[in-house]
């Protein structure tokens, strides 16, 4: 029949998937194969996103000029909410690669594959399942964890879940990633999910070991046969992830994009602005009297061009002064001596904490508070980040950002 035909190819490609051996490796290639595609793919709409909040940030800069509903639109509003929205079509790839294991009926094989390994950490085969599922969110996978019958087992799964990287924080991982690793950017976000896992697999034999002791129960369970996905359960699923990601953007990252805004913006100081108004005007008399005193046409141009470049840099220190004097820059500056050992200044420091909130608000913060270290204001945070110098102090003049401080923001 029909049916025994069907599962006899199911029992056929099993040989293979679910094999002792090849099972594992042929398990990891299909999480590396997702994250290649989730990079490579997603590198192209993402593109096409960002030059389009570039384009609307630099159409409001020209339309409303200096003001403080420009600086609160621009910097606040595309700034914060802009620099998370990039990111979705690497969230809609993602789920579309989860989809298509779980509708095949590959998800089922996984679990199977990886009971094995889950008990040598002392867990059940039907942990996999709410762990394989904090990769979605972790919230849903600790409730999840519910259909584990051992208590032990239970809390065990709750505890480590948290270290299985959920999609809320896969804008940030594609933020420093693309911005400092050029090659090998899907090699790289693979690392830092397998470093999330093994800090599982050593929390969960500390936790074994100190906490709990009991027997394990054995694991059995039924593989489904395999079946072609269907196209409107992938769309779907997609839609739906899509859609929660855009709501989050348009409820809690544009509250806390306001937010970081206004702790940013106020108080303005009145002698910070008195101090650089002076240097912008001593910067143009001095300027002034040399052009004026020239008469080679290549000399002028030269000056004209030193001139803008002193006053970018004169304008991005006054920047970085009103936000330092600001309320988020003195939280910030409070709270900065507990990260330097591990290199973040105090705009990271704050987007961490922010971060509490929602992953995805790390991005819109970094997206408020960073300005770039060129002309153009409404440049890509990947730029921004790139860019980024210390403006004062003994790291004057250096990269704020390195790839050994990005790696270890990420994790």
């Amino acid at each position: 029949t029909s049916l025994e035909r069907k599962k006899s190819n199911s029992d056929l490609i099993d040989t293979i998937i679910t094999h002792k051996f090849w099972g594992i490796p042929i398990f990891l290639f299909l999480m590396w194969l997702t994250f290649f595609c989730t990079f490579t793919l997603g590198d192209y709409p993402m593109e096409l996103i960002e030059q389009g909040v570039d384009l609307l940030g630099n159409y409001i800069s020209f339309l409303l000029g200096e003001s403080i509903l420009k600086d609160f639109i621009v910097n606040g509003l595309i700034g914060g909410m802009g620099g998370v929205l990039v990111f979705l079509p690497n969230i809609v790839l993602l789920y579309l690669f989860i989809s298509l294991m779980e509708d095949t009926g590959y998800m089922a094989r996984a679990v199977f594959i990886m009971d094995k390994a889950m008990h040598a950490i002392g867990l059940h085969g039907k942990s996999f399942i709410p762990l394989l599922m904090g990769f979605g969110c972790n919230v849903p996978a600790i409730l999840s964890s519910r259909i584990i019958e051992s208590r032990r087992d239970r809390l065990l799964t709750i505890l480590i879940n948290p270290f299985m990287s959920c999609s809320a924080r896969l804008p940030v991982y594609v933020l420093f990633i693309s911005a400092f690793f050029v090659s090998y950017q899907s090699l790289i976000l693979f690392g830092i999910y397998l470093t999330g896992v093994l800090l599982a697999v050593i929390s969960a034999l500390l936790f074994k070991r100190i906490f709990f002791r009991t027997q394990d129960i054995p694991f059995v369970m039924e593989l489904p046969p395999y079946r072609f996905p269907s196209l409107r359960s992938i769309l779907k699923h997609m839609w739906f992830r899509a859609s929660q990601y855009l709501k989050k953007i348009a409820s809690v990252i544009l509250l806390a994009s306001i937010i970081i805004w206004a702790l940013g913006y106020f108080p303005r100081n009145g002698h910070i602005e008195n101090v650089y108004n002076e240097k912008l005007s001593a910067l143009d008399r001095t300027y002034n009297e040399r052009i004026a005193a020239e008469s080679n046409k290549s000399t002028i141009e030269k000056l004209i061009e030193q001139k803008e470049e002193e006053k970018s840099s004169i304008l991005l220190k006054k920047k970085q002064e009103e936000r330092e004097y600001s309320y988020i820059g003195r939280i910030g500056m409070f709270f900065q001596p507990v990260m330097e050992p591990l290199g973040f200044d105090w705009k990271m420091t704050i987007s961490i904490i922010t971060g509490i909130a929602a992953k995805e608000v790390i991005v819109g913060t970094m997206g408020v508070l960073y300005e770039s270290n060129d002309e153009d204001s409404t440049s890509s945070l990947t730029h921004k980040l790139r860019t980024q110098k210390y403006l004062s102090g003994e790291k004057a003049g250096q990269n704020v950002f390195t790839p050994l401080i990005a790696m270890s923001k990420n994790i």
